[in-house]
């Protein structure tokens, strides 16, 4: 139910294997110098339009000098970046001067952040986001160390659908916050609704809904999303 990635095995009990985590013990390195100054003479060079339009060149390649292209654009695009920041091909984005991007970052490929001119996106350090996930980023933050699942979602705004006697995308968009705090664990396909906070250590289970708060150290699942446990003896006794 819920997923991970991990590295060398370590044991194989009853046909299952249990292997290291890679991304989240990965020590961040600082970036080579030029990476710093090729982002500057971008910064300085171009408008943001023609930031995002060279971007294009090297959004959807898979060499490393492309990948080492897309890192020094984000550096130059965003309000703030930390070192060791990894963008696999086609990661698509919208408003990324309102992005602020912690150290040891890896983004996954077909990730699409959409931010608003006014809003506020925040990424923390050695968060891991899976391919093909999608973000309403207008009012989020991600804290560190966390795991997002491939495919999964934050929609942090809705429509009021009021008045009813015109079009529901006609009517004004309400921006709640979605906050996800650190060493939680989102799961594939699952959905975060506007206005939810998941607290620190929390487990979301694949194909979850999540409407409403999720306390810390729980592990959450089903549509609705609905507690089914927590992480450890000591944290159900604390919370019967």
């Amino acid at each position: 139910m819920f997923g991970g990635a991990g590295g060398a095995v370590i044991s194989s009990p009853e046909g299952s294997r249990l292997v290291s985590a890679v991304h989240g013990l990965r020590e961040v390195l600082p970036d080579p110098d030029f990476v710093a100054g090729l982002a500057s003479f971008l910064r300085q060079t171009f408008n943001p339009e023609g930031l995002r339009e060279l971007y294009g060149r090297f959004a959807h390649g898979d060499s490393a000098f492309d990948a080492m292209m897309r890192q020094a654009f984000w550096h130059a695009l965003t309000r703030r970046c930390g070192a060791g920041l990894r963008i696999e091909p086609s990661v698509g984005f919208k408003h990324p001067e309102t992005f602020e991007i912690g150290a040891g970052v890896f983004i996954g490929s077909q990730v699409y952040l959409q931010g608003r001119f006014d809003g506020r996106c925040s990424i923390g350090d050695h968060t891991w986001i899976g391919p093909q996930s999608y973000f309403d980023a207008r009012d989020l933050v991600l804290e560190d160390h966390v795991g997002w699942g491939p495919g999964a979602k934050v929609l942090g705004s809705a429509h009021t659908g009021v008045p009813v006697d015109v079009p529901i995308i006609q009517t004004d968009l309400e921006i709640k916050p979605v906050c996800v705090h650190s060493w939680a664990d989102v799961g594939t396909n699952a959905v975060l609704l506007p206005g939810v906070t998941v607290g620190r250590g929390a487990m979301v289970g694949a194909g979850a809904i999540v409407t409403q708060d999720v306390p810390a150290f729980a592990k959450v699942a089903g549509v609705p999303a609905r507690i089914i446990g927590w992480r450890n003896d000591d944290e159900a006794g604390a919370h019967k």
